[in-house]
Order: structure tokens, then C-alpha cells, then sequence
């Protein structure tokens, strides 16, 4: 996977405008990273769309260490998830999407299908990193989960992150010059895979509670960085806070669609041009449901975020 070049910097009338890339985001508050590697508290002018970490924009210097975004560069992705009450940002501009999975505690498979359904809408390539595999005890029953994931082509990568060597010599040539965004519900060790590659991270981890089988939220703002030339040269790793839901509703019906690349053999032998492919005669989808070239679970997945999109409330 080729990196895209980098933005040049930005050529303004006034001397005041630089253009950036944004590194960290909390709340509306913003850093942005400069070509000359200089950083500045950023924040949005007046109504502004809020930016995403990994946004280029345009930023109006103010004093010695601030500036207010003036314009976001149009995107080439945004990865974000919703639900009835807010839609919240992940990144913009990635190219890859690494899910974080476990041996223990155990993962949700509707939330890995969500997250796959959120990157493969928004033209990012996903991948998922079933962590934790010198826990044995459950390691067969996460590798029979995640090989439906694998039948629909996602690499599963196996990898114990406290072993930081033998991480490093896994991911490095898949995150050499690309920009991916780790995400992963809360315990599956994703700040410590953050820091087998980037030890200067320091990210704080927590051990999950055996007691409730879940983690702790350890990551409160969405950051990137860098990865070491050694290592991964031209690569740069955006870390998100863990999560334990993943709403779709911000998606359209065609963006669902697209969320399920499977489909597409078949949506073109639909009879009706706006089929749902739930319910009409003559669904491609359907009929391949029926032999088994779809699988049951990924279909009624679908049926479970088209009609949450359908269901959710408008503002």
C-alpha cells in the first residue's frame, strides 16, 4: 500500500495562515503539527465543522503557542461511529484500520463486524489483531471466531504485544509508510501494542478485571504518532480511546451496503434497483444467502444495522 505524499505546505496571502496536520484531538480543543515539526494549541473558529486527528488544515497563527482553524482540507476518509445521542470522530485520512482483539477478556463479534461495516464504507482497509495468544486456554475458540472474519479476506494477525521483538518484526512492513488507526474495545491490551511500537507513547495500561471480564479505559484523547524510521519508515499509528458500543447510524443505506463488500457480486443480479435485500424477490443477496455464498451471520448483521439506521432519530 503506497503512502500519499504529504500536503505542501499551504502558500497564503497573508503570512498569519499556516498549513498543519492535526496530531491530537480532545474535546474541541485541538494540536496541530507543523512542516517544520513545530506543534500549537489549536481550536475551531466560531461554527466550524470539529476537526479529526489526522485532518490537514489551515490554521491562523495567534500569540506564541496558539491558533484557530480556519479550514479543514477536504478529507479523503472519515472514520467515525454514532448512536441516538452523538456521533463521534475517530480520524480522518487513514489507510488502514487495525482492530484489536483478545484471547481474554473476550471480544464482542458484533463489534469487530461494526467496525469492519465503518471502515469498509469509509474505503479503509481493515486488519485484526487477535492479541494475548500465549493465553492459550482460549486462544482455539477466538481463532474458529475470527475465521469467518478471515473468510471474508481480513488478515488476522496472531501476536502475544509483550513479546515486543516479535511484534515489531509482524506489523512493521504493514505499517511502513501508511497512516492506521488502532482501535479496539477496552482490555484487549491495545495500549500496550502501542507501546511495543512506540515506547516514547508511554501509554497507561490497565490489567482487565477478571471479575467483570472487561478493561479499563486507559486512552482518553485520540493521538498520533510517528513510528520510529527503523522501524516502520513513513508510517504513522493514530491511537483512539477504547470503546464498548459502535453505532452505524450516521450511515446512508448505500453506505451500509458498501459496508459488505461480499454483496456486490450480487447486488447487480438484484431485480428491483432499489432493493434492500431483505425481503424482495428476485434479491441477488438473498438467492446467494440461500447457497451459502453469503453467510447468515454478516446478512443478519446487515439487517441489524439498516434498521437501527431506519429507526434512529433525526436532528
Amino acid at each position: 500500500m503506497s503512502r500519499p505524499k504529504a500536503a505542501a505546505p499551504a502558500k497564503p496571502t497573508d503570512a498569519t495562515i499556516v498549513r498543519g496536520r492535526v496530531v491530537e484531538a480532545f474535546g474541541r480543543h485541538y494540536t496541530v503539527e507543523f512542516p517544520d515539526g513545530s506543534r500549537r494549541q489549536c481550536y475551531p473558529r466560531g461554527k466550524r465543522g470539529a476537526a479529526a486527528v489526522g485532518d490537514v488544515v489551515d490554521i491562523a497563527i495567534e500569540g506564541k503557542a496558539e491558533g484557530a482553524i480556519n479550514t479543514i482540507v477536504p478529507r479523503r476518509n472519515l472514520l467515525y461511529r454514532s448512536d441516538d445521542f452523538r456521533t463521534k470522530q475517530f480520524a480522518a485520512n487513514v489507510d488502514q484500520l487495525l482492530i484489536v482483539v483478545a484471547t481474554e477478556p473476550d471480544f464482542a463479534d458484533d463489534l469487530v463486524g461494526r467496525a469492519l461495516v465503518g471502515a469498509w464504507s469509509a474505503n479503509i482497509s481493515p486488519c485484526v489483531i487477535l492479541n494475548k495468544v500465549d493465553k492459550v486456554t482460549r486462544l482455539p475458540a477466538a481463532r474458529q471466531r475470527l475465521a469467518r472474519i478471515a473468510a471474508l479476506g481480513v488478515p488476522v494477525i496472531e501476536l502475544s504485544a509483550h513479546d515486543i521483538d516479535a511484534t515489531r518484526a509482524t506489523l512493521a512492513p504493514r505499517l511502513a509508510g501508511v497512516t492506521t488507526l488502532l482501535l479496539g474495545q477496552s482490555g484487549m491490551g491495545k495500549s500496550t501494542l502501542l507501546n511495543a511500537l512506540i515506547p516514547e507513547a508511554a501509554a497507561p495500561t490497565q490489567e482487565h478485571s477478571i471479575a467483570l471480564g472487561a478493561g479499563r479505559h486507559t486512552t482518553t484523547s485520540t493521538r498520533l504518532y510517528h513510528l520510529p524510521d527503523a522501524l516502520a519508515p513513513g508510517g504513522d499509528l493514530i491511537d483512539s480511546p477504547g470503546f464498548q458500543a459502535f453505532g452505524l447510524q450516521h450511515l446512508t443505506p448505500e453506505d451500509i451496503v458498501n459496508g459488505f463488500p461480499e454483496f456486490k457480486p450480487f447486488t447487480e443480479q438484484c431485480r428491483f434497483y432499489n432493493c434492500t435485500h431483505r425481503h424482495e424477490p428476485g434479491c441477488g443477496v438473498l438467492d446467494a444467502l440461500k447457497r451459502g455464498e453469503i453467510s447468515e451471520y454478516r446478512h443478519a448483521l446487515y439487517m441489524r444495522v439498516l434498521a437501527e439506521n431506519e429507526s434512529a432519530v433525526r436532528y
